[in-house]
Order: C-alpha cells, then sequence, then structure tokens
C-alpha cells in the first residue's frame, strides 16, 4: 500500500508532463498552421497590389518605398512600378505622375442606395466607404486652410501637409502640419482615432499618475482649458497631446524649443475649438 502511494505522484506528474508536451506539439502545430496561412495571404495580396505580374524583381519598387507609395488611405496613389528586367527596355524619365482625386460624395451616396435597393450589400458598402474617405478628405483639406501661416516665427512647410483616411473604423482621418525655421521645428497631427484617444483619457482620469518623480519627464497641463499632457525627450524634444471629445487627439511636436512655455504659446496658436467644432466633438 505504502509503495502505491508512492507511485501515484509520480504517474500524476508523469500524466501532467504528457498532457503539457501534448499541448506544446499542438500550439506548435497551430502557430505552423497560422504562419502558412499568413504567408499565402501576403503573397496573394502582393499580387494583388502589382497588377498580377510574377513576383521576379520585375517590379519597379526601389528599396525605400518597396509597393512604390500609398497615401491617402483608400483614396491612395501608387507610384509608378513599370521598369522591367530586360536590359534592352528603355527606363521611364517622364510622365506626370498620379493626382490622388478624393472621391466624389455624392456619386457614392447615390451608388450606395442603387446597391442597397437591389440587396447588393457588399457594393453598397464599398460605396458608403468612399463617401466617408471622400467626406474626411475634405475635412483634413478645410482644416489644413485654417491653420496659420507661421507659428512663433517659423512658416509653414506646404509640401510636407498629410491628409489620411482609411475611411472606415477606429482609426480614421489624420492630418499633419509642419512649421520650420533653421533648426527649429513645430509640427501639429490631428489624429481622428478613438483607440488612441481612449489610452489618452484612462490616463488623464486616473489620478494615481499624478506627478510622483523628481526625475519624471511628463505632466498634466492645459491647452485653451482642455486636459493635455507635455512630455520630454532629450533626442525628441517636447510633445504636448490634447484629447478633445471621444475620439479626436491633437499632438504637437516641438523640437529645440527653449522650454515648455514656449511649446504651449506655440499652441495656443491653433483654434482648437474650431477644430473640434470641425470634427463634431464636444
Amino acid at each position: 500500500m505504502i509503495k502505491i502511494k508512492r507511485l501515484i505522484p509520480c504517474m500524476i506528474a508523469m500524466g501532467l508532463l504528457s498532457t503539457a508536451a501534448n499541448a506544446q506539439g499542438l500550439l506548435n502545430k497551430i502557430k505552423q498552421k497560422a504562419a502558412e496561412a499568413a504567408e499565402k495571404a501576403v503573397d496573394q495580396k502582393t499580387d494583388e497590389l502589382l497588377k498580377g505580374k510574377k513576383k521576379n524583381g520585375t517590379t519597379g519598387a526601389d528599396a525605400s518605398n518597396p509597393l512604390g507609395g500609398v497615401e491617402g488611405g483608400q483614396g491612395a496613389s501608387y507610384g509608378n512600378t513599370g521598369s522591367g528586367a530586360s536590359s534592352n527596355k528603355p527606363r521611364n524619365t517622364g510622365g506626370a505622375g498620379i493626382v490622388t482625386t478624393p472621391p466624389d460624395v455624392k456619386e457614392n451616396l447615390n451608388s450606395a442606395e442603387t446597391a442597397f435597393k437591389t440587396s447588393n450589400y457588399s457594393e453598397a458598402r464599398q460605396a458608403l466607404q468612399q463617401a466617408i474617405l471622400g467626406v474626411e478628405m475634405e475635412i483634413g483639406q478645410q482644416l489644413l486652410k485654417s491653420m496659420p501661416e507661421s507659428v512663433n516665427g517659423l512658416t509653414k512647410q506646404s509640401e510636407k501637409d498629410h491628409v489620411v483616411s482609411s475611411g472606415w473604423g477606429f482609426t480614421g482621418l489624420t492630418i499633419r502640419r509642419e512649421y520650420m525655421k533653421e533648426d527649429m521645428q513645430l509640427s501639429m497631427t490631428i489624429a481622428n482615432n478613438a483607440i488612441m484617444m481612449n489610452a489618452i483619457n484612462m490616463f488623464l482620469s486616473n489620478g494615481a499618475f499624478a506627478q510622483s518623480s523628481t526625475d519624471q519627464n511628463w505632466k498634466q497641463t492645459k491647452l485653451k482649458g482642455n486636459k493635455a499632457i507635455i512630455q520630454f525627450d532629450q533626442s525628441s524634444g517636447y510633445k504636448l497631446s490634447v484629447p478633445l471629445g471621444q475620439s479626436t487627439l491633437i499632438v504637437f511636436e516641438g523640437i529645440n524649443f527653449s522650454n515648455e512655455q514656449e511649446v504651449i504659446k506655440a499652441a495656443e496658436q491653433f483654434d482648437v475649438e474650431s477644430i473640434k467644432k470641425t470634427l463634431g466633438e464636444k
């Protein structure tokens, strides 16, 4: 009887080890299958983007922009991908490229209504997405026009203006403007991003995150009555994050600014209330 009692723990341990080994083996198989599926999906998507061309080095993508570049979410324009592998094929040296044109909102709304009436829900969904994309791209351009020409002596860099929209989901519109003078730079980004906003709002609403460290590089502050967080990093400078309403976040980044007061003074040059109203925030 004593020997049997001693054997029981050993048998249980062996059983657990066997179960763990089986579970580990099953997990490895799942990982392998997932990796194979992901690889196939990536290959298929690459083929679609490259218009079905074989992946044999005949695409014209370069190292800095493998797929020719994407701008504006689904309103994206792709760069030229036409240089061939043959040495006899001429190299393209002309052409004006592709102009990114926002989708026509009214046209897409009409298409969505027609598709919905015929129970073509997939096409209706696609048309609605394009309509939303058109609206967001127009909002982005209007907000850029409303921004100041210069901020504390820094002039706007119009060629770096950026408007991107996914047209769908929780990560939608992003607008970016940069100002520069010599080695000073101020960048302003508006992100209509519910996921980022949730993280910032949780941070701001948690009193446990009050200043508590002598060497911390962030603190809570305000911009025109709106709660904000200002951070400082020795290599990247200042960052002022201002949440607006439920899903909009404004981020100011200042390089080579003297102090936090100078960054806040620059941020105050922007009409935060107008941005909030335009994006429908309260």
